[in-house]
């Protein structure tokens, strides 16, 4: 069995789509989702909240940490290495961070995290299974986290690009984070250590940009199949002054032969008008989130921009 998701403006036509099936296939009309693809989805008069909520349940119960005292923030602001006793039984450290993993789905307050401890699938140790099960006692502060997508929203999109430079103690590979909204709405985000070491901040900050030029490109064609035309330039934000120069200095071009396509793939969005760079403070780049651990103020204070939010919680 198939299950089919239709969406549009109109109501009309999705009925005449739906008839239309029924006419060729037996189908049965599941009515509006509540459930897809293992996510929950509530709707509300602000919008539609969609969570893992019973899933990160799961999680906390089968971790045995249903009684453990819960913490307000993921990952303290240390860098995990290949260093300590290893675990005997690496299994349950694979299993845990596997479901980990497809949590984030709708968790990015534990992206960066997760991301990290997938580093040590194939030889995890003590530090990293400490550090997994913070991450499950952090789940039992808040198991319904998840994202409201407002109802009333622009589809104006704009990102905000980070990267840690040589942040990974074992190859000193830098870490791309990214984050696009559509309006309001937190739709796409990402943690991802970079596939070649960085010579200085601004290279890493340049291919963190390239990489989400890439996910914009992708997201501009996406709504423009859904007819929802994007006509104005997205707006790219980043804290790095260099990095902004190079996007749109050609001279600076010559000094960066290293990451030359990265340079003329990040200018050619520029001068076809579908990027638009801003600078953008570091105190305010919300893409923080995806490439460093944070303390527990700037973290709660980051995904509270980032719309991450508990409707399960009380008021």
């Amino acid at each position: 069995m198939d299950d089919i998701l239709i969406t549009g403006n109109n109501i009309e036509s999705i009925k005449g789509l739906k008839q239309f099936l029924h006419t060729r296939f037996r189908i049965k009309d599941l009515g509006d989702m509540k459930f897809f693809l293992g996510i929950e989805i509530a709707r509300s008069k602000k919008g539609i909240y969609i969570s893992r909520h019973k899933y990160a349940l799961e999680i906390i119960k089968d971790s045995g940490y249903l009684g453990a005292k819960p913490v307000e923030f993921p990952m303290e602001e240390c860098r995990l290495s290949n260093t300590g006793e290893l675990l005997k039984d690496p299994c349950i450290y694979q299993r845990l961070v596997g479901r980990l993993i497809y949590l984030t789905i709708t968790r990015p307050d534990i992206t960066y995290s997760v991301h990290i401890l997938s580093r040590f699938m194939h030889e995890p140790r003590q530090p990293h299974m400490a550090v997994a099960l913070r991450v499950v006692r952090y789940l039992k502060s808040a198991p319904g986290q998840g994202l409201l997508l407002h109802s009333n929203n622009s589809l104006h999109l704009r990102a905000f690009c980070d990267s840690d430079w040589a942040g990974c103690p074992v190859t000193r590979r830098s870490t791309t984070g990214y984050c696009v909204f559509l309006g309001n709405s937190l739709i796409s985000w990402r943690t991802k250590r970079q596939k070649t070491v960085s010579l200085s901040s601004a290279e890493a900050e340049y291919r963190a940009m390239a990489s989400t030029c890439c996910e914009l490109t992708w997201l501009r064609h996406l709504l423009t199949d859904l007819h929802m035309s994007v006509s104005d330039p997205v707006t790219l934000h980043c804290d790095n002054q260099v990095a902004l120069h190079i996007a749109k200095n050609l001279v600076f071009h010559e000094r960066t032969w290293h990451i030359e396509m990265d340079c003329h793939f990040i200018r050619d969005k520029i001068l076809q008008g579908e990027i638009a760079t801003r600078y953008v403070i570091s105190s305010q780049q919300l893409a923080d989130v995806f490439t460093k651990a944070l303390g527990k103020e700037k973290f709660k204070q980051l995904m509270c921009k980032l719309g991450v939010i508990d409707i399960h919680s009380p008021t």
